[in-house]
């Protein structure tokens, strides 16, 4: 008998479900983001709206912040609906800011990066769910890691370095490879600390196709500064 009196097969069988689910959510969020981002490039009128003023474009980066913030720290408390809703919200309002991407880019390059983003990350969360290794120390590293990438990319927007651009680059693209397989790792023991089919799996489910969600962008965004071709 598996855990909470569920033979092996049955833990198998709700592993494998909480798995499709977690990463369902994650490719709607990000066909939710990708539509918008396309829709609101397409028109010059929501561009100049939202792209072009500053108060509106940084209010949505802070909203932004504001609603990882909230499912990251009291999903707890929030019911199903609710975070469910925040995810697809933040999914949209990233489709916004990201529209800026399609002025700056050739519609090419970046269809080119985005599949080399999805075969990058497929390949990593291959590994990270089917490695025996713990991925812990790796996971630690990069959020340390992390945290002077976003250091480094906020001083560069004062120091204009185009050495330490390409350093965060770079070492930005490592340390999202690395999210990439920690997180598909950790998305297992999700589901083996939670019971299916309860509020406590599905909110898992959230969490974990935001984490898969933020790691895809992130990638993809850094690649595109590699592989993109400008207008």
């Amino acid at each position: 008998m598996g855990s909470y009196g569920y033979s092996l097969p049955d833990v198998a069988a709700a592993e494998k479900t909480f798995i499709q689910r977690v990463y369902g959510w994650m490719a709607a969020g990000l066909a939710i983001t990708g539509v918008i981002a396309w829709v609101v490039a397409n028109d010059v009128d929501l561009v100049r709206a939202i792209v072009l003023n500053p108060v509106v474009f940084w209010g949505l980066l802070i909203a932004e912040l504001g609603l990882v913030m909230v499912l990251s720290w009291a999903i707890n408390k929030l019911s199903v609906p609710i975070a469910t809703s925040m995810f697809l919200l933040y999914a949209g309002v990233n489709g916004m800011t990201l529209s800026v991407i399609f002025l700056a880019y050739t519609q090419e390059s970046i269809a080119l990066t985005f599949f080399v983003t999805a075969g990058m990350f497929g390949a990593m969360c291959v590994y990270g769910m089917a490695t025996d290794r713990d991925l812990t120390s790796v996971g630690s590293l990069c959020f340390m890691a992390l945290i002077g990438f976003i250091l480094a990319s906020v001083a560069n927007i004062f120091l204009h370095s185009t050495a330490l651009y390409w350093v965060t680059t770079y070492v930005g693209i490592l340390i999202f490879v690395g999210l990439t397989a920690y997180d598909a790792q950790k998305i297992k023991r999700m589901h083996a600390a939670s019971i299916e089919g309860s509020d406590e799996a599905k909110k898992g489910s959230i969490m974990g196709a935001l984490a898969l969600y933020l790691d895809f962008i992130n990638l993809f965004l850094l690649l595109l500064r590699l592989l993109g071709r400008r207008r």
